[in-house]
C-alpha cells in the first residue's frame, strides 16, 4: 500500500536556520513527513553543503524524509559526477528531484545508486519521459514523481494537462507529489512569489480544498506546501483532511435536528452504483434510521447543487435517506439540512459510483 504524506519546502539561501528548524518543529507536531528542498539557486558549494546538512540533518531526527531539487547545472556547480551521488547521500538526504531531466538512460542508472537514494522525476511534461527511463529498466522501486509549482500567475497547470501528465506516471504505479500553496507563505526559489501551488485553479484557494482535490483525483499520493512558511491553521487543516476518502465540509441550517445531523456525520457514506444525474444517494442510512422520527422543514425551498438533504417522515420508504443535490429541483419530502462549503462544491464531480465519503463540520 503507498501511503499518503504530507510535505514542507523550505529555502535555505532565503531564510535562516532558527526560523526553518522552528517551522520543521510545527510541522512534526501536526503530522507532516517530507521536505522539499530546493538547491536550485546554490552557487557557493561549501557554504551550500553546511548550510542544508544542517537543516537536513535537524529534519531527519523529527523523522521527516528530505528530496533536493537539482538540476545538471548543480552537478557542475558542487563537481558532481552523475555516477556519484554520494555528496547527497552526505547531506543526509533521502533523494533527489531532478527539475531538468536527461537521456533516459542516466536516471535509470541513477536509481540504482548504492545509497538508496531516491530518484524523483519532474511529473508537469505531458511526455514520454518516464517511459523511456523505464525502457532502459530502470530501479522502480526507487522511481518517485513530482509536479512543478509555478510562482508566476497564471502559469499554473491546466487541470486537464495534470491530469495527462499524472496519469503517465499513474499507470506505471509510480508514487506521486504536487504542491499547494500557503496564502501565508512569501518564501520561494525566486523573486517572484504569487503563491506557489502546481494547478492554477488552486492558487487563491483555501489550503485543504486544493489538498482535498489533489487527493481526489487518485493520481497524488503526497501534498508538499510549495511556499514557506504556512500559517499554523493551515497545516493543522491539512493534518486534520482525510487523505484517502473525500470529506466535506458541511454548515448545517439553523433548523436541523439531531437525528439529521447523526445521519449526515455518523456513517460511512458511498454513492449508489446506479447513479442518476439529479443527487448523490447514500441509502443505508434509511436503515439505519428507519424507526427515528423526521418531521418536514426547509422543505419548500429549490435545491441547489450542494445542498445536503435528508429524507423527511412524508417520504415513506426513503425516510432518513441521505441526498446531495446535483441538480436544482424542488421536493417536499426532502428537507435541506446543510449546504456544503462553497469552495468544495466542485469536489462533487469526484463522487462516482460507489465512491466513499464522508462530513465534517467546524461550526458547532
Amino acid at each position: 500500500m503507498t501511503f499518503r504524506q504530507l510535505g514542507l519546502s523550505i529555502y535555505p539561501d532565503h531564510s535562516n536556520f532558527a526560523e526553518d528548524a522552528k517551522y520543521l518543529d510545527l510541522g512534526h507536531k501536526y503530522g507532516f513527513t517530507r521536505i522539499f528542498m530546493s538547491m536550485l539557486e546554490a552557487t557557493d558549494p561549501e557554504a551550500t553543503k553546511a548550510k542544508f546538512k544542517k537543516i537536513i540533518d535537524y529534519g531527519n531526527k523529527l523523522g521527516y524524509k528530505t528530496v533536493l531539487d537539482v538540476a545538471p547545472h548543480i552537478f557542475d556547480q558542487l563537481g558532481i559526477s552523475y555516477s556519484d551521488l554520494k555528496v547527497f547521500a552526505d547531506l543526509g538526504a533521502a533523494g533527489v528531484r531532478l527539475d531538468t531531466g536527461f537521456d533516459g538512460a542516466t536516471e535509470a542508472m541513477l536509481s540504482y545508486n548504492p545509497y538508496g537514494l531516491i530518484i524523483e522525476l519532474n511529473m508537469s511534461n505531458d511526455v514520454a519521459y518516464l517511459d523511456n527511463i523505464l525502457s532502459y529498466q530502470a530501479n522502480e522501486p526507487f522511481i518517485y514523481g513530482c509536479h512543478n509549482f509555478y510562482p508566476q500567475t497564471g502559469t499554473g497547470l491546466t487541470y486537464d494537462f495534470f491530469v495527462r501528465a499524472s496519469e503517465r506516471f499513474k499507470k506505471h504505479g509510480i508514487h506521486t507529489a504536487a504542491f499547494v500553496s500557503s496564502k501565508h507563505g512569501d518564501q520561494g526559489p525566486w523573486n517572484v512569489n504569487d503563491g506557489l501551488p502546481t494547478l492554477e485553479q488552486h492558487r487563491h484557494l483555501p489550503i485543504a480544498v486544493q489538498a482535498k482535490q489533489l487527493f481526489a483525483t487518485g493520481l497524488i499520493d503526497d501534498v508538499l506546501i510549495g511556499n514557506a512558511y504556512a500559517s499554523e491553521d493551515e497545516l493543522k487543516a491539512l493534518s486534520e483532511l482525510n487523505r484517502y476518502q473525500l470529506q466535506f465540509d458541511i454548515d448545517f441550517v439553523p433548523a436541523v435536528n439531531a437525528v439529521e445531523k447523526d445521519v449526515v456525520l455518523k456513517p460511512q457514506h458511498f454513492r449508489r452504483g446506479d447513479v442518476n444525474a439529479l443527487v448523490v444517494r447514500s441509502t443505508m442510512p434509511r436503515v439505519t434510521y428507519q424507526n427515528e422520527p423526521n418531521p418536514p422543514h426547509d422543505n419548500t425551498i429549490e435545491f441547489q447543487r450542494g445542498d445536503v438533504l435528508v429524507g423527511n417522515d412524508d417520504f415513506g420508504h426513503y425516510k432518513n435517506e441521505l441526498q446531495i443535490a446535483l441538480e436544482p429541483h424542488r421536493d417536499p419530502r426532502k428537507n435541506k439540512v446543510g449546504r456544503i462549503n462553497e469552495n468544495e462544491i466542485s469536489l462533487l464531480d469526484y463522487v462516482h459510483p460507489w465512491t466513499k465519503f464522508r462530513f465534517e463540520t467546524h461550526h458547532e
